[in-house]
């Protein structure tokens, strides 16, 4: 296979490795030959997938963090760049959670946590990995980040609107970030994928109401739910040499959902 679809050599941080579209993305991550850092809040649930990834073969390592604290969010990018001690090619901002009520439900600390966790450590997060991307960029390698925001931050779902504001405001710092660090080196890339509802651990109680299940799939052209593995496709291919000229976009992976025009309301 051409090392233009490849990633062969290149280091990566995936935040929230354990479950969901992040575990999936650190698979594919390394089956296309990179080197992941990866985290947890479960301890326990990131030592048994860093064993199971290495008895597959895969270079994995990881520490527990709560990426939503600061002192445990330094920590994590500082024990990443010992363990690559080679810069950074490639940061996954996964890490995610969300509150689903009504508007005027929500109280302040509800709010405060959805948009800690979502928006507020991912700034953070790239504002800490910044020296490490720019070191390959400089080289002239591949340095690139990817967020995982959601259609909830580029069309109007029921999905809570905290969540969808800070999915919303990820997307807009996406595209800030590619123009502004875009003239680093080769350039740092910024991109983002969007799901629309995937067969994961945050969409289970969803899925699992049958109505809500059949209104899903009849607003999804292609008639399914997504697997992670397909989401962590996308991911992969943003962060490869073939997207070297892509930057700054929203890539929906939504089975035609944002392109057929219907709400969920």
């Amino acid at each position: 296979m051409s090392s233009r679809w490849r990633l062969d050599g290149s280091t990566a941080l995936v935040t929230g490795g354990t479950k969901g579209i992040g575990r999936a993305t650190v698979e594919e991550l390394c089956s296309l030959g990179c080197r992941v850092f990866t985290c947890a809040r479960d301890s326990t649930a990131l030592s048994q997938a860093i064993d199971e990834w290495r008895t597959r073969g895969y270079d994995v390592a990881g520490m527990p963090c709560d990426v939503s604290d600061e002192t445990q969010l330094r920590s994590l990018v500082e024990a990443c760049a010992h363990h690559f001690s080679v810069g950074l090619n490639l940061v996954f901002a996964n890490a995610g959670m969300n509150i689903r009520k009504s508007t005027v439900e929500y109280t302040r600390q509800e709010y405060d946590t959805v948009m800690g966790l979502n928006l507020d450590s991912v700034y953070h997060l790239c504002q800490l990995c910044y020296p490490l991307l720019k070191q390959k960029a400089v080289a002239n390698q591949q340095a690139s980040i990817v967020f995982n925001t959601s259609v909830a931050g580029v069309t109007a779902i029921s999905s809570g609107t905290i969540y969808a504001a800070s999915k919303a405001a990820l997307n807009q710092l996406a595209k800030n970030l590619a123009c502004e660090w875009g003239r680093v080196g080769r350039g740092i890339r910024v991109n983002a994928v969007a799901p629309w509802y995937t067969d994961t651990p945050l969409a289970a109680p969803v899925l699992a109401d049958k109505s809500k299940l059949e209104t899903v799939l009849a607003r999804t052209p292609l008639g399914r739910v997504a697997d992670a593995s397909e989401v962590a496709a996308a991911v992969a291919f943003l962060c490869m040499p073939a997207a070297s000229y892509i930057t700054g976009q929203t890539l929906c992976v939504d089975g035609g959902f944002t392109a057929n025009g219907w709400y969920t309301y």
